[in-house]
C-alpha cells in the first residue's frame, strides 16, 4: 500500500470514528438536556408559568433578534447582558430582599450585617439549587419566597422590554429600542422563557451537585463555581496541545524536505488556461463579494457605535428604523455570506480550469445561482427587519423572519432556499470536475479531495435544518455548531487547502506527489481536532459532562494544524519568489501568508485562550470571545477568500495591469486595521471584563454598571482609528476590482515586474 493510499484509509477511518462519537454525543445531549416543564407551580399549587408560556416566550425572544440582543447561556451579543445570568442574580437578590424585609424590616439584604448576609447566601443556595422537577407530571414546584422574587424580576423585565420611562436609561445602555416587545402578553411570556434558562443554570442535575449548565454562569451568590472536571480537562487540553505540536514538528522534520519542483517553468502555466463562458460569468460573484464586504463594514461601524450612544447615531434616532439587534444580525451574517460567496465563485471558476471541460448549460447554471444568492440575501434580510420591528407576527417568524441563532439567523424558508442553492453549486462544480477525476493523472487525489470537500460543503449545511421551532435549546446549539464550526471552519478549509495545492502544482512550483501527500496529511490533521473540537462550543449549553472531556481534548488539537499552516507560509513565500513570472501572483500569495499569521494569532493564540473549559467558564460571551471571532473569521477565512478571489481575477483579466500600489494599500490597511481593533479595544476590554467576572461574577462583567464606565467608552472610541484604516483597505480593494473592468490599463500578460511588498 503506497503512502497516498495509506493516507486515504487513515482519513476515512478518522472521519468515520469522529462522526460516530459526535453523533453519540448528540444522542446523549438529546437525552440529558434540561427538561421543559408542563407547568410551574407555587406552594399552594397556584400556576406561575406553563410550558406554553415558556415556548411562546422563546418565540418572542427569537423574533426580537434572539442571540443578537444580549445572550442566553453565553452565546450572543455583547452589549446587553446575558439574560440567563442577569435573571439568576436578580432573582437570588430578590429572594434575600424578601427575607430582609420580613425578618429585619429593611428593604434590601445589602443593609444587613456581613454575618447575616453570609447566612442568607447559604439559605438562598439551599433554596434555589435543589431540583424540584417532577418527571412524571412535568411539574416544577417553587417556594413562596421564590415565587415573590420571580414576580419582582418579571416586573423589571416587562418594564425593560416595553416603553416604561423608569427603565429608559437601562434600555439605552443595552442598545435596545423602545417597545422592543410592544405586546404586554408577549412581554409576560418572554419573562417565562428567561426564567427557565436561569432555572437550568442554577438547578442541579438529578443525582449530581452540578447544574444543567455545568455551574455556568460564575456567580458565588448562588453557588455557581467551576466544576472539578473543568480544572482537570483544562490541564489535559494543554498536554494534548503540547503533544500534538511536538508530533507535528517531528513529522514535518522527517517528511518534508525541499518541496519546490527542481525544474521551474519559464512562463506562467496558468496563462494558457482557456477562460470558458461559465468561468467569465463568475466575475459577478466577486462584484457581489465586494458589495457585501463594504456593507458589512458599514453595519459593523453602526453596531460598534451603538455601544456608545445606545439608541442613536450622532443625535439621529437610528434605533427606531435600524435597531442594534438588526445591525448586528446583518453584520455577522454578511461576514459569512461574502466569504462564502468568494469561495463559491472560486469553485465555479476552478472546476472548468482543472478539467478543461465546459459542461452544457454551465454558464446558465452559474448565472441562475448568482440570482438565487441575491434573492436569498434580500429576502432573508427583509424578513429579519420585519421580525425585529415586530411587524411579522410570531406564527410566521420561524419560517420567514429571524430565528435568533447567531450566524444561522435566516428564516427556515431561506435556509431551505440556500440549501437548494448549495446543491446547485455542488452540481455545477461536480460536473465540471468529473472529467478530471475520471481521466486520472498525478493530481487525481487532490482533485478527488477537492470534489469531496465540495460535496461536504453542499450537504453539511443540512445540519442547519435539523431543528424545529420548539426543539430543545441544547439540541439547537448542537446542530447550529455543526454549521458554524464544521461547515465553515472544517470543510471550507479543506476545500481551500485542496484548491491552493492544485494551483501550486499547476503552476509547476510543487511536485504533484509531494503536494498530494501534504494536502491529505493536512486534511487529516484538520479533521483530527476539527470534528470533535466542535464540542468546545457546547460546554455550558445544558449538555452532559462528557462534552467537556471530549471538547477540551480535541479542541486543543485544533491548534495543531494552525502550526502546520505556519510552516507552510514560509514555503508559500519562497514560491512567490521562485521565478520572475510568479510576481503576477504576489498579492494572492501575500494574502495566503496573512492567513497563516492570523491562523496562528487569531485562531491559535486567541482561540486557545478561550477554548479550555476553565477559561471559557469565565470568558464565554466577553469581548475576549469577540477578539477571537474577529481575528479568526476575517483574519483567516476573509483573507483566504480575498486571496482566492485574486487568483480568479488574475485569470479573468490576464491582459490588465494590476495596480500594485492599491493592492499594497489594501493588504496592509486590512491587516493593520484588524490588529488595531483587536489590540486597542477588543482585547483590553475583554481583559477588564474577565477581571470583573473573576471578582464579582459573570453577571457583573456584562452589566450596565460595568459596561457604562468611562474606561469602556474610551476603549470603544479607540476603535475609530483602526476601523478607519481597515475601511481604507476595503475601499482600496473595491477600487482595484472596479478598475479591472472600468478603464483598465492593458499590458502584456507577462509584463509584470517584481514589486516590493
Amino acid at each position: 500500500m503506497n503512502s497516498t493510499r495509506k493516507l486515504w484509509v487513515g482519513l476515512a477511518t478518522l472521519l468515520i470514528a469522529s462522526f460516530a462519537v459526535l453523533l453519540w454525543v448528540g444522542s446523549e445531549i438529546h437525552r440529558q438536556s434540561p427538561p421543559m416543564p408542563e407547568r410551574v407551580l407555587g406552594p399552594r399549587d397556584e400556576l406561575i408559568f406553563t410550558r406554553g408560556d415558556i415556548e411562546t416566550g422563546r418565540q418572542v425572544w427569537q423574533s426580537i433578534g434572539g442571540q443578537q440582543l444580549g445572550s442566553i447561556w453565553g452565546h450572543g451579543g455583547y452589549v446587553a447582558p446575558d439574560w440567563s445570568a442577569d435573571w439568576l442574580h436578580r432573582e437570588a437578590e430578590a429572594v434575600m430582599d424578601v427575607w430582609a424585609k420580613r425578618e429585619a424590616g429593611v428593604d434590601s439584604y445589602k443593609k444587613l450585617p456581613a454575618d447575616v448576609r453570609a447566612s442568607y447566601q447559604a439559605r438562598v443556595q439551599a433554596l434555589m439549587r435543589p431540583n424540584t422537577y417532577e418527571e412524571g407530571s412535568g411539574t416544577i414546584r417553587l417556594d413562596a419566597d421564590r415565587v415573590a422574587a420571580i414576580a419582582n424580576v418579571a416586573q423589571h423585565y416587562t418594564s425593560l422590554f416595553g416603553n416604561d420611562p423608569a427603565t429608559a436609561e437601562l434600555r439605552e445602555a443595552y442598545a435596545m429600542r423602545n417597545d422592543t416587545v410592544p405586546q404586554a402578553e408577549h412581554r409576560r411570556k418572554l419573562t417565562a422563557f428567561y426564567w427557565w434558562t436561569s432555572w437550568a443554570a442554577v438547578t442541579q442535575r438529578p443525582g449530581s451537585d452540578i447544574t444543567y449548565t455545568a455551574n455556568w454562569p460564575a456567580d458565588e451568590l448562588v453557588g455557581n463555581k467551576p466544576t472539578t472536571g473543568a480544572f482537570v480537562w483544562t490541564v489535559f487540553s494543554v498536554l494534548f496541545l503540547i503533544a500534538g505540536i511536538a508530533l507535528l514538528g517531528w513529522h514535518y522534520a522527517v517528511n518534508h524536505g525541499e518541496e519546490i519542483a527542481p525544474s521551474l517553468p519559464k512562463t506562467d502555466p496558468l496563462a494558457s488556461i482557456k477562460v470558458t463562458p461559465s468561468m467569465k460569468a463568475t466575475a459577478k460573484y466577486f462584484w457581489v463579494v465586494i458589495a457585501l464586504f463594504l456593507t458589512q463594514i458599514l453595519l459593523g461601524a453602526i453596531t460598534a457605535h451603538y455601544q456608545v450612544e445606545g439608541q442613536q447615531a450622532y443625535g439621529f434616532a437610528l434605533a427606531d428604523v435600524l435597531p442594534y439587534a438588526l445591525t448586528r444580525t446583518w453584520h455577522t451574517q454578511l461576514a459569512v455570506l461574502w466569504i462564502a460567496t468568494a469561495w463559491l465563485g472560486m469553485g465555479l471558476y476552478i472546476g472548468p480550469a482543472i478539467s478543461g471541460h465546459e459542461p452544457k448549460f454551465q454558464r446558465l447554471g452559474v448565472n441562475l445561482l448568482w440570482v438565487c444568492l441575491l434573492v436569498i440575501v434580500v429576502g432573508a434580510f427583509a424578513g429579519q427587519w420585519l421580525a425585529v420591528m415586530q411587524k411579522l407576527g410570531l406564527e410566521r417568524n420561524f419560517w420567514f423572519g429571524h430565528q435568533g441563532w447567531e450566524y444561522v439567523d435566516l428564516g427556515r424558508f431561506w435556509q431551505w432556499f440556500l440549501f437548494i442553492g448549495l446543491g446547485l453549486w455542488l452540481t455545477l462544480v461536480g460536473r465540471s470536475l468529473w472529467p478530471a477525476i475520471r481521466n486520472g493523472g498525478e493530481s487525481r487525489s487532490i482533485v478527488v479531495l477537492l470534489f469531496l470537500s465540495t460535496v461536504a460543503i453542499g450537504l453539511f449545511y443540512a445540519a442547519g435544518l435539523m431543528w424545529g421551532e420548539h426543539t430543545s435549546l441544547s439540541m439547537v446549539e448542537y446542530w447550529r455548531w455543526w454549521v458554524v464550526h464544521l461547515w465553515v471552519e472544517g470543510f471550507f478549509e479543506v476545500f481551500a487547502v485542496a484548491v491552493m495545492s492544485f494551483l501550486f502544482t499547476r503552476l509547476g512550483l510543487l511536485q504533484v506527489k509531494t503536494a498530494t501527500i501534504a494536502v491529505l496529511f493536512a486534511t487529516i490533521v484538520f479533521m483530527a481536532g476539527g470534528v470533535l473540537g466542535t464540542l468546545h462550543h457546547l460546554y455550558f449549553t445544558g449538555t452532559p459532562t462528557a462534552v467537556i472531556a471530549l471538547g477540551a481534548s480535541f479542541s486543543a488539537l485544533e491548534v495543531v494544524p494552525l502550526a502546520y499552516v505556519g510552516f507552510e507560509a514560509y514555503h508559500s513565500y519562497k514560491m512567490g519568489k521562485a521565478t520572475p513570472w510568479m510576481q503576477r501572483y504576489r498579492w494572492p500569495i501575500m494574502f495566503f501568508i496573512a492567513v497563516a499569521f492570523w491562523n496562528l494569532v487569531g485562531a491559535g493564540l486567541f482561540g486557545f485562550l478561550i477554548n479550555p473549559p476553565l477559561s471559557l467558564y469565565y470568558m464565554q460571551g466577553l469581548n475576549l470571545t469577540a477578539t477571537h471571532g474577529h481575528t479568526a473569521l476575517f483574519g483567516v477565512y476573509g483573507m483566504l477568500g480575498i486571496g482566492l478571489m485574486l487568483f480568479c481575477l488574475r485569470g479573468l483579466k490576464p491582459e490588465v495591469e494590476w495596480n500594485e500600489k492599491v493592492l499594497r494599500t489594501s493588504f496592509w490597511a486590512l491587516n493593520i486595521g484588524l490588529s488595531g481593533m483587536a489590540a486597542f479595544t477588543l482585547l483590553p476590554l475583554g481583559i477588564l471584563q474577565l477581571n470583573a467576572a473573576l471578582k464579582h461574577g459573570y453577571w457583573y462583567a456584562r452589566s450596565a454598571e460595568f459596561m457604562q464606565q468611562p474606561i469602556v467608552d474610551l476603549l470603544v472610541w479607540m476603535r475609530v482609528p483602526a476601523d478607519t484604516i481597515f475601511s481604507v483597505g476595503a475601499l482600496a480593494l473595491a477600487w482595484f476590482v472596479f478598475r479591472l473592468w472600468v478603464a483598465p490599463r492593458r499590458v502584456a500578460a507577462t509584463a509584470a515586474e517584481p514589486v516590493r511588498a
